[in-house]
């Protein structure tokens, strides 16, 4: 990756033909062309050039940017505005050894506990102890979490269930369609165990043998998006080399994470990485594409249940319409989707920890659409997303169930 070359590439595509402004939601709160994905990148041109000087008010205005990449969607001269973006990020990075994305105390945390597997599982039984011994309620009611500038990271914390070790692989009673395998990521191993205990029994009922490489982690993209493109390389490396042999397909549950990995030849010289991204695949396409056994069947369901589209299952993968498809199985539910689904919810990966405000602007919206709607139930696809939401909802009183489509899907099952 030449962070220099990639900003010149992507930003001589633009024509400044201002179609991406309707769709980014940093402009279309602050109605600032520097806040805008063609303002952005006359930005990011003019600091690879050495026409702008590396200062506050320009890193401000490109540490605003979501990278939600929905400007993608609609740019007519496909500029690559997600890679322009990192490219500039690894660009300061270098330049002023920590970025504005790196300022959080809690977003800082965040990346070095995703480094290690270890880590994130020694996470999970303090997180649980925590939980249950009233520790938490104490830290809460308290101004610790304040003091020590945690309280955003901490009030996202999902019930955390006791760490488990997955087994290596989950067979099928019978001769198997294929086999998979599953990517288990870093907190989802402790923040939505669940999915990945309902893919793994989903994908076993219509006939898969199912492969859980132990050597993978974090799939790199807090690092990546925050400029640190030599630890990302690190651990892309390790998931390509954790999964050489495992499975033809490989299947992410959050999209983000999915989306990052179908992304590593972008990001990698290395020969292994495009063959690895081909493999790469979201579990509710997979699963949406698939010929279903005959004797499954799904209990009724009467509930409203309104779908998020994650950007990155929108813009990066394009497969926001394969959860519609999967949660139609269910007799019943009534399924609608949020009528801003377009406008990223305001996680954004670490966003939601270094640009409160503008995260909390974003989510409002959602979490009063929700209210309205009267749903019983949220089903998204993206771990960071489900997290953020579920603390709107808790904040509005609103009990209303968080969930990923493969849950709820695999839960109906007779």
């Amino acid at each position: 990756m030449n962070p220099v070359s990639d900003i010149h590439h992507e930003a001589a595509k633009c024509v400044a033909c201002g179609l991406c402004l309707p769709r980014c939601p940093t402009y279309g709160l602050l109605h600032d062309e520097a806040e805008s994905p063609r303002g952005r990148l006359a930005l990011m041109l003019a600091l690879a050039k050495n026409d702008l000087p590396l200062e506050p008010r320009l890193e401000s205005h490109l540490a605003r940017c979501l990278g939600c990449r929905a400007c993608e969607r609609v740019c007519p001269s496909n500029v690559a505005y997600g890679k322009a973006l990192d490219a500039t990020r690894a660009l300061i990075e270098t330049s002023r050894g920590i970025s504005a994305a790196s300022t959080s105390k809690a977003a800082r945390l965040l990346r070095w506990l995703v480094d290690k597997p270890d880590r994130t599982r020694t996470l999970g039984g303090i997180l649980r102890l925590y939980q249950k011994s009233g520790l938490q309620w104490l830290m809460r009611t308290s101004r610790a979490l304040r003091l020590f500038r945690l309280a955003e990271l901490e009030a996202d914390l999902p019930p955390v269930r006791s760490p488990r070790s997955f087994a290596e692989v989950y067979p099928v009673s019978h001769a198997p369609k294929g086999r998979v395998a599953l990517f288990t990521g870093c907190l989802a191993q402790i923040a939505d165990q669940q999915v990945l205990i309902s893919a793994i029994r989903l994908l076993n009922r219509i006939g898969y043998e199912v492969h859980v490489p132990p050597g993978q982690g974090c799939c790199g993209a807090l690092h990546l998006h925050d400029g640190q493109t030599g630890k990302a390389a690190e651990l892309m490396r390790r998931n390509i080399l954790a999964f050489a042999g495992a499975g033809d397909v490989i299947l992410g549950v959050a999209s983000g994470c999915t989306a990052t990995l179908g992304e590593y030849a972008k990001y990698l010289e290395d020969d292994a990485a495009l063959p690895f991204s081909a493999r790469i695949m979201d579990i509710n396409q997979f699963i949406a594409q698939q010929s279903w056994p005959s004797d499954i069947s799904f209990r009724p369901l009467a509930k409203r249940i309104a779908v998020h589209d994650p950007c990155t299952l929108s813009n990066v993968l394009r497969q926001e319409d394969k959860p519609y498809a999967l949660l139609a199985r269910i007799p019943g539910a009534e399924i609608i989707p949020l009528a801003d689904n377009a406008v990223c919810c305001g996680a954004a990966g670490s966003y939601h920890l270094t640009q409160v405000r503008i995260a909390r602007q974003l989510r409002a919206p959602k979490i009063a659409q929700l209210e309205r709607l009267g749903v019983d139930m949220l089903a998204t696809s993206n771990s960071g997303c489900a997290m953020y939401l579920a603390t709107g909802l808790r904040a509005a009183g609103l009990a209303i169930e968080v969930t990923h489509p493969v849950v709820l899907l695999e839960r109906q099952i007779q």
